[in-house]
């Protein structure tokens, strides 16, 4: 269940002494970032401030990600598991998310393909507002978005003809320059690869 300030008393608490392992995800690329423990003030003041927020079984005290070195974690949602005995906590990263500087604290685990589109997206919305001279997604930034949706529509027709003739490798290329061009038109018309999703959803109906 999606768990609010109505509800967090029906989580299993006595199961572990008042702990309940809390998973957290990047709300946007799905990767797993860290695990820690909350008990039910901690997950309260999660809610209640929007920082993620744990119970530290070292310290024994409550303790915000990031208190420290600023990486704190943005809430998006909690959920429990079909137990109620376990947390998913999405949430939207400040800066690395494990005490190494990595990412995460899987840093070693391959994560997903997909994932690296959000790590894309995340790229090019920082380049928006960039010196046109520092980089090719800053001049197409620049140039504005008719110049964009043009590049879209002539890597679009690039990529229908490498298929057409059957160059895989060719596809491949042209392919990832239309991923690439559309994610920027998207970015400079202030929208996301999640808006394309949520439609993609709505027309998905099993």
């Amino acid at each position: 269940m999606i768990i609010d300030s109505s509800n967090l008393r029906q989580l299993a608490w006595e199961k572990m002494e008042g702990l309940l392992p809390a998973v957290v995800q990047d709300a946007v690329s799905g990767k797993v970032l860290m695990q820690g423990y909350m008990n039910e003030e901690a997950l309260s003041v999660t809610l209640s401030s929007g920082k993620v927020t744990f119970f530290s079984r070292s310290k024994q005290r409550l303790w915000q990600k990031g208190e420290t070195s600023n990486n704190t974690l943005d809430l998006v949602e909690v959920g429990s598991d079909c137990d109620n005995d376990s947390l998913l906590v999405l949430a939207n990263p400040n800066g690395p998310t494990c005490h190494t500087g990595s990412e995460s604290c899987w840093a070693n685990s391959q994560p997903a393909e997909f994932t690296f589109l959000a790590d894309l997206e995340r790229v090019l919305a920082a380049r928006k507002n960039a010196d046109p001279d520092s980089s090719y997604t800053a001049s197409l930034y620049a140039k504005g978005i008719k110049r964009i949706a043009q590049k879209v529509g002539e890597e679009g027709v690039e990529t229908a003809l490498a298929a057409t003739v059957q160059d895989k490798e060719e596809l491949k290329n042209e392919a990832a320059d239309l991923i690439y061009h559309l994610t920027v038109l998207l970015q400079a018309s202030d929208m996301s690869l999640s808006d394309v999703i949520d439609v993609l959803k709505s027309r998905h109906q099993p």
